[in-house]
């Protein structure tokens, strides 16, 4: 497989890119992505069936099951980093490293288990993002990993990003396999 084609299975709705300036409209825009994120995801993987769910979405990529798992994972991790760059100063966070999380035995556990964990922390994030105030967008805090300051408009946007390309990922596959 050729290189194009290995980031066209990697990147199937492009990497994500923060706009130069975040309008009011794009924090709507990507709220409400996040808010309709657990459902349009349950609607791909609930009629799903356990071969297709154990089916990597790319040569040498996690299972659908996984990526679903990681979903969950992921966005509890977004949820703390906001919560605490809305309580502390600049704080430097704690990574983890998913490659290894996705091979925790709870990752080959049932896919209902990490949709219904993500139906209710995406009602509590939505809520949270729709009654913070402009000035807190403007909050940060330190990735160790990279050094780099991440401002929460951004990463509102990057999580409705991250959510529509890991089901890009899912959808590209059933559509390939003709699963639907």
């Amino acid at each position: 497989m050729g290189q194009i084609a290995l980031e066209k299975f990697k990147y199937p709705i492009g990497e994500f890119e923060i706009p130069k300036s975040v309008s009011e409209s794009d924090i709507s825009l990507w709220v409400e992505k996040i808010k309709s994120f657990p459902k349009r995801l349950a609607n791909v993987v609930e009629p799903l069936n356990d071969d297709q769910l154990n089916t990597p979405y790319r040569p040498g990529g996690w299972t659908v099951r996984q990526v679903v798992h990681h979903l969950a994972d992921s966005h509890h991790h977004a949820y703390t980093r906001f919560k605490w760059a809305l309580t502390e100063d600049r704080p430097t966070i704690k990574a983890y490293d998913e490659n290894q999380w996705v091979q925790g035995s709870d990752y080959a556990g049932p896919v209902f288990l990490s949709l219904n964990y993500l139906a209710a922390l995406h009602e509590k994030l939505t809520y949270l993002l729709e009654n913070l105030e402009k000035t807190d967008l403007n909050r940060a805090f330190i990735h160790p990993a990279t050094g780099n300051e991440v401002i929460l408009k951004n990463m509102v946007g990057m999580y409705a990003w991250h959510g529509d390309h890991h089901l890009a990922h899912i959808t590209s596959l059933a559509k390939r396999e003709a699963w639907s």
